[in-house]
């Protein structure tokens, strides 16, 4: 293995000097807890009777007078949502294994989990980002009955993993495992169904041939087959070392997947190896190396945007302080190592056939650009992590076996680091006169790195798919959709207006979004300056823009700008939210539930945070 690259060594340097005084609180915290007494000598008799009153009298023994380790199981499941159906059967898998292994497990909670699919275009996708703190909460309510010697979470899509993350790290003091269910076999290809959605855009195809495609693309259990941010949190997860090796992209109907279930249960309770081994509590491995390699992972990946309002939440709940300038330093040095949709054609089946998470993850390693040196769920650290798993044994008595995801298998799907698609990361920072914000590079065409044009400002996506229907927009123009942040309507995916914007741009003319909004793996190759931060509630620069001014989105540079003199920039008004559109955004579907934490949310660059 090579010595960390310099660049690494030096941004987590900074993190943990800016960390110092928040990170050193949480641990003092994370000891206190872990000395207490376990849960049912320490707790009234009242509270114990209460704990155990509804398990078995087997486990109730076990957890009361043998003084069993007692798994707590937080739970994702619905069966909305195909990524989490899977999760039904888990909770018996586990309390099965757990009970086979001398210990106990009770379904501490559910967390509420809405899939950003379903509700985009809709008044329910501004309750979604907020929707992560909620899950958090959840968390922390599931695991406050404080029973618990250890955790299990269940959880894979966008705002659930962030949020079970954010949850688990405020109970630091336990070891925790978490427990992904796979993404679903491979339907109508990414390249396909985004084709048919644009012909939907322009009319050639109906609401039957958009509807048979879209329900040839998501057709069964399992995750969405693009990288977008719920299989990007398996990667990042892999890469923090806090899932059984491997698991990430197992499909649900494989026949492994039981058995990674039970390997979690026995990773968890520290007997997933002949070694003398006790899984360390997650508090203590999230830490400023651990939070470094998940970023090196998201970029090397070309992964989803949102993360870089997530990890910033998931690292501060762990005491951790990280910023957009961290992440630019590391995608100027890490290599672009997959081409995965919308990166490249190819889904998250075919990345893990041509070696997956593991491939990536030992390509880092071995070449310094991860930290080797972290603390992991497993004996073996951050390497075990570089290894695919496989069955292995007759049909009678059948074992997980790992072997080395390397040597290269798909060149066009994965590279190593001494030949990458590119030189450097995904993702790119953009700073200037209209704040800062975030591209994501990776998928969009070199030739539409730099746009300028004239401006066509819009309060809502749906004033923009207005003016495209009217035909308003057959021209270079950089569209600038305001209102949409944190604080004005809980910052909703934009996912509406990837069609529209593709079918412009397919047409030859030069095309960007500039947003306060959200835009992540869905916006596809369409140049997308989004995150605005400030944003425009905020009194931020996007609410002094109007039509026709000169917009530069330059991701070579590294700017984001309107071309007007500064004096007269500077002296321009700032428009404020229409109160007729403000009390639209905060009525219906429950939005009115979420007013309080849109009052208190930070900025997207502060990883949107109600909590803090």
């Amino acid at each position: 293995m090579s010595s960390t690259h310099p660049t690494v060594r030096d941004v987590t340097d900074r993190i943990r000097e800016r960390s110092q005084g928040l990170r050193g609180a949480y641990l003092s915290r994370l000891t206190e807890l872990r000395n207490r007494d376990r849960g049912s000598d320490r707790m009234g008799c009242a509270n114990v009777a209460h704990a155990v009153a509804g398990i078995p009298a087997n486990d109730k023994f076990r957890v009361v007078t043998e003084r069993a380790p007692n798994i707590g199981i937080v739970t994702a499941y619905n069966d909305m949502l195909s990524a989490h159906a899977p999760y039904q059967g888990y909770p018996d898998i586990i309390k099965q294994e757990a009970r086979r292994l001398g210990a106990t497990a009770q379904v501490a909670g559910g967390v509420p989990a809405m899939c950003d699919g379903v509700t985009q275009g809709t008044p329910g996708m501004e309750l979604s980002l907020f929707s992560r703190d909620v899950i958090a909460m959840s968390t922390a309510i599931a695991l406050t009955h404080d029973m618990f010697d250890s955790a299990l979470m269940l959880g894979v899509c966008d705002k659930i993993v962030p949020g079970l993350l954010i949850g688990a790290l405020h109970f630091g003091h336990l070891p925790t495992v978490f427990v992904p269910a796979g993404p679903m076999p491979s339907g109508l290809s990414n390249n396909a169904k985004s084709k048919v959605r644009e012909q939907a855009a322009q009319g050639l195809v109906g609401r039957q041939g958009l509807l048979d495609a879209e329900m040839a693309a998501y057709h069964s259990v399992g995750t969405c087959t693009f990288y977008g941010t719920a299989n990007s949190n398996q990667m990042l997860l892999e890469a923090m070392g806090l899932h059984v090796p491997g698991t990430a992209f197992i499909q649900p109907g494989d026949a492994m997947r039981e058995t990674l279930t039970r390997e979690a249960v026995r990773t968890v309770l520290g007997k997933a190896s002949d070694a003398a081994f006790s899984c360390p509590p997650i508090g203590e491995m999230v830490d400023e190396r651990c939070i470094v390699n998940a970023m090196v992972a998201l970029l090397a990946t070309g992964g989803s945007t949102n993360h870089l309002i997530h990890w910033v939440a998931v690292a501060r709940a762990a005491g951790i302080v990280i910023d957009w300038n961290d992440f630019s330093s590391l995608s100027d040095i890490v290599p672009l190592l997959t081409r995965v949709y919308p990166n490249g054609s190819a889904d998250v089946n075919e990345f893990q056939t041509a070696g997956g998470p593991g491939l990536v993850i030992g390509e880092l390693v071995e070449a310094g650009l991860m930290h080797g040196d972290v603390l992991t769920v497993r004996a073996g650290g951050i390497r075990e992590f570089a290894n695919v798993p496989a069955l292995v044994g007759d049909a009678s008595e059948q074992r997980l076996q790992w072997t080395p995801a390397a040597p290269l298998k798909n060149e066009a799907i994965t590279r190593t680091v001494d030949s990458p698609f590119s030189a450097t990361g995904g993702l790119k920072l953009l700073s200037g006169n209209l704040g800062r914000s975030v591209i994501k590079v990776s998928s969009v065409p070199d030739d539409r790195h730099v746009i300028e044009a004239p401006a066509r400002v819009f309060d809502s996506q749906a004033a923009l798919q207005k003016a495209f229907t009217a035909g308003e927009l057959e021209r270079d123009v950089v569209c600038v959709v305001r209102w949409q942040g944190p604080q004005a309507n809980g910052m909703p995916e934009l996912h509406k207006l990837t069609p529209p914007l593709s079918v412009l741009q397919g047409k030859g003319f030069r095309v960007a979004l500039v947003t306060d909004g959200r835009m992540s793996g869905a916006s596809g190759k369409i140049p997308a300056a989004i995150h605005v931060s400030p944003e425009a509630a905020a009194g931020g620069p996007l609410a002094k823009v109007r039509d026709g001014d000169l917009i530069r989105l330059d991701a070579v540079a590294g700017t984001l700008a309107v071309l007007l003199p500064e004096d007269e920039w500077a002296a321009r008004e700032t428009a404020t939210l229409p109160e007729a559109q403000r009390i639209a955004d905060g009525h219906g579907l429950g939005r009115e539930l979420f007013a309080g934490m849109r009052r208190n949310a930070l900025t997207a660059e502060e990883g949107a945070c109600s909590w803090l």
